[in-house]
């Protein structure tokens, strides 16, 4: 199974694609862990992804279409995989549709969690207490909901139209979320 998980910071992406990797047997992939990784380990990428996440922008297309397509050549992405945190954006959806054409891997699904703007903020300080992230500013939080609401959002119409949106409350007790993703998805 081929996946996108999608939603707004906050509402809960990164359990839910842990929870249903361990369910499918398939890797879930955040480019945001792959970039955290990557500062975490001062690499070269890490220095440039910082450069835009300590401001609340998000990383170039071009760099993140690059680390995305190769992760996705990986032989542990054979029997499916889901993707967190990508495409975010109109030029990213291309992107990730040549990338499976030439993959010849179709996306089955694209899993839409949603939640009220004041259930993300609480959940994201929550994380930025917890975790100690640096990027989960209060500014910085609202310039990414934002530019959510203004790039992201609209590319659900895109997947809707083409009949793979699955939009799911992503508020609630996180197993019986997960288990309203499963059902949606076994059921398609």
């Amino acid at each position: 199974m081929r996946l996108l998980i999608m939603g707004p910071q906050g509402v809960g992406k990164g359990t839910q694609a842990a929870l249903l990797a361990e369910h499918y047997g398939i890797p879930a992939i955040s480019t945001g862990d792959i970039f955290r990784a990557n500062i975490k380990g001062k690499t070269e990428l890490g220095l440039k992804v910082i450069a835009y996440t300590d401001k609340g922008e998000l990383v170039p297309d071009e760099l993140t279409n690059s680390i995305v397509k190769d992760r996705l050549a990986q032989d542990d992405t054979k029997n499916g995989w889901i993707l967190d945190g990508y495409p975010r954006n109109a030029a990213q959806v291309e992107a990730l549709d040549a990338m499976l054409e030439e993959l010849g891997t179709p996306l089955d699904a694209v899993v839409a969690l949603d939640a009220d703007h004041d259930v993300l903020m609480a959940r994201i300080a929550k994380r930025a207490e917890e975790q100690g992230r640096t990027d989960d500013t209060p500014d910085a939080i609202a310039k990414r909901l934002a530019t959510y609401a203004k790039e992201t959002a609209p590319l659900l119409d895109t997947y809707k139209s083409r009949g793979q949106l699955v939009a799911i409350d992503g508020v609630g007790e996180i197993d019986a979320i997960q288990k309203n993703i499963v059902e949606a998805l076994d059921a398609r």
